[in-house]
């Protein structure tokens, strides 16, 4: 099991890397807790919309953090596909966020760079690459600024965390008749 998460965090890293199209990002809602510019919370927000290139929480059957913006998608073998999302939210903000959504704890799999898997789906080691998930990895610590935005001069110039989606593969369509 420890194997199949920490291929997740090494798929996720190599991808982000990578540098990729992205749109631009728009105000995100702030957590519950008592801050200075503390503003809506994530629950009195609308939605997540689809971004015109980007999957909808439909496509994915998992929720997508409203203020989100999707950056690319890979094809992780197997018939599956992951899909990266960036935001200026609080990495930790974003793991309460996903607790409450997906009803589960999930598991902190790296202290540095912080990255909690949220599992929520069955691993079939013969019909998947990758376990049906979220990944949340933080990019705001060790003087890194942020996952420099891949849309040059669009704001923000950096996301705090970066958000893997990995949906449960597609069924396969059965044959007529059969």
């Amino acid at each position: 099991m420890i194997r199949y998460r920490t291929v997740v965090c090494v798929a996720a890293c190599a991808s982000i890397a990578a540098g990729v199209a992205g749109q631009a990002p728009q105000p995100f809602p702030r957590s519950n807790r008592v801050t200075q510019s503390a503003g809506p919370s994530p629950e009195a927000q609308p939605p997540a919309k689809a971004e015109p290139d980007g999957p909808s929480e439909a496509d994915l059957g998992m929720p997508i953090y409203p203020a989100a913006r999707f950056l690319t998608s890979y094809t992780a073998g197997r018939g599956q596909r992951y899909y990266l999302f960036g935001v200026m939210a609080p990495f930790e903000d974003m793991v309460n966020y996903y607790k409450a959504m997906l009803k589960s704890r999930g598991n902190r799999v790296f202290e540095q760079p912080a990255t909690h898997i949220f599992e929520v789906g069955r691993f079939r080691e013969a019909t998947m690459a990758f376990p049906p998930g979220v990944t949340i990895k933080d990019y705001s610590g060790d003087n890194s600024g942020g996952y420099l935005n891949p849309r040059r001069g669009a704001p923000p110039e950096r996301f705090r965390t970066i958000i893997q989606i990995v949906p449960e593969p597609a069924a396969p369509a059965k044959a007529a008749g059969r």
